[in-house]
């Protein structure tokens, strides 16, 4: 960063052409040193997506002093994200249902405020068995200790995974993930808010050896490396698929067909799924059909966070006995009594065809969505920023305003027929609410707020308008 003393004063003219000469030089040179930072800069936040950092710069001896490496890569995602838009249609290919994505960076956002939320605390006992029972004490400094790290969290991730398939409480959770119709990087972002709390045991054996800040780096850039691995524009990556887990090797794993099942579930290396029988080969003569065997059509993030645990509680009550009821929960989503641990194909559905769900809104509702998505979008960066500054109590209020109004978005999706009537309360809540916030705000920022309170205003008379039938959501078809 350049300090203001740096700033060249070039607004008076002057008569000595060798001081001006000095002027522009060292102007041109200043504007070119910051343009070479800011690509820099760039090209290192988005080379962590690919896990391409460098080892001396990303090891750090105390775990409070690991950066939010995944939370910074929001903007990465988001370019990305429109990347692959562009690919798809430059080729004339299908790009993102705007459903569809919307719905999937919305469980991202949760994942995240539930972290706020959590505060750490699923890493909590990592860092009281390291400080307490560790084995041995690898330097923290050293590459061979970041390699073993890498790896190791790599290998404990594995296991998380598969745990995630095969224990049914855990499916319960992982679901979440798997719940798109779709394949794009969005999907990536589609995850559980509780998955971190039901995978954190299996990474507690590193913590006899591995400093936790060396495990703490390494579980964000594992989790941003399998962002980019959610996409159907990147066929194959030729030698490297025997090695590394792919967007070949993952669009596998996505697919509800019987033979995709239970497959590839490795997060950066494939190594472990050749090495444990889990690994899967691409089919080429056979399309992919994404989503859950029963898939759940919804575009609310809320509801597909939990729905899956009613089916979890129905089966548990339609088994006799408490060795059975137990297996119900801790053995596989397709297991039966006197059947295997994941149960048998015989008794899985078979998934040939799909007809997606959709919903097809009309344009200006579309765009009123992707507005109010940006303004929750801008006031999950702005809690982002700021949180570590807020009481416990503001925070979750935050987070329980973007869980209200992303739920009511995915509800407006859906047309559903009260969608109107929540977006209403919404919008008239906020526009009471933002005044108490801009009162002790700079003048600039209480002109932010007077506006985001006329934008809410405005919503309000919308769909006021609409719970009057003067304006309809669903697009009319005409029946044949």
């Amino acid at each position: 960063m350049l300090c203001d003393s740096c700033e060249v004063d070039d607004s008076h003219e002057t008569a000595d052409v060798g001081n001006f000469s000095v002027a522009f030089f060292l102007k041109q040179e200043i504007e070119h040193a910051s343009n070479n930072i800011l690509r820099s800069d760039w090209l290192t936040g988005a080379g962590r997506l690919f896990y391409l950092v460098d080892p001396a710069t990303t090891a750090y001896k105390n775990y409070r002093d690991v950066p939010p490496f995944f939370r910074q890569a929001w903007p990465y995602f988001l370019t990305f994200i429109l990347i692959e838009n562009i690919i798809l249609w430059l080729k004339k290919k299908p790009t993102m249902r705007l459903n569809d994505g919307i719905t999937s960076i919305s469980h991202g956002i949760l994942q995240e405020c539930g972290r706020l939320l959590f505060r750490g605390g699923e890493s909590a006992l990592y860092v009281y068995i390291y400080e307490n029972y560790r084995l041995m004490e690898l330097p923290w400094d050293s590459p061979l200790t970041w390699y073993i790290a890498a790896i190791g969290v790599d290998f404990c991730y594995y296991w998380v995974h598969r745990a995630s398939h095969e224990i049914h409480i855990f499916w319960a959770q992982h679901q979440v993930h798997h719940s798109s119709e779709d394949y794009n990087l969005t999907v990536g972002l589609r995850q559980s808010v509780l998955q971190g709390w039901c995978g954190f045991a299996f990474y507690l054996p590193m913590a006899l050896f591995v400093p936790p800040a060396q495990f703490l780096t390494h579980q964000q850039f594992n989790l941003m490396y399998q962002f980019w691995i959610h996409t159907e524009t990147v066929k194959s990556l030729g030698p490297l698929e025997w090695v590394l887990n792919t967007p070949k090797h993952h669009r596998l794993h996505h697919g509800s067909m019987l033979w995709c099942l239970d497959k590839n579930y490795g997060g950066c290396l494939i190594v472990w799924d050749r090495l444990f029988g889990t690994f899967v080969e691409d089919k080429k003569d056979q399309e992919i059909i994404y989503g859950l065997v029963y898939n759940q059509p919804s575009f609310n993030p809320f509801f597909l966070q939990i729905f899956y645990n009613a089916n979890l509680v129905k089966k548990w009550k339609a088994m006799n006995g408490w060795k059975n009821k137990l297996c119900s929960l801790i053995k596989g989503p397709s297991w039966l009594p006197g059947r295997p641990w994941t149960g048998v194909d015989e008794d899985k559905h078979s998934v040939t065809h799909r007809i997606k769900y959709d919903v097809k809104l009309a344009t200006w509702c579309n765009v009123y969505l992707i507005v109010h998505f940006a303004a929750v979008l801008m006031g999950f960066q702005e809690l982002m920023l700021r949180h570590m500054n807020m009481s416990p109590v503001a925070v979750f209020c935050s987070v329980i305003y973007i869980l209200a109004s992303l739920t009511v978005i995915g509800l407006m999706f859906e047309d559903h027929p009260k969608a109107a009537i929540f977006e209403l309360i919404r919008c008239i809540a906020l526009a009471a609410i933002l005044p108490s916030y801009s009162g002790g705000h700079p003048s600039s920022n209480g002109q932010s707020f007077l506006l985001l309170r006329c934008f809410f205003v405005l919503s309000a008379v919308f769909w006021s308008l609409h719970c009057l039938k003067v304006l309809q959501i669903r697009v009319k078809t005409k029946s044949l």
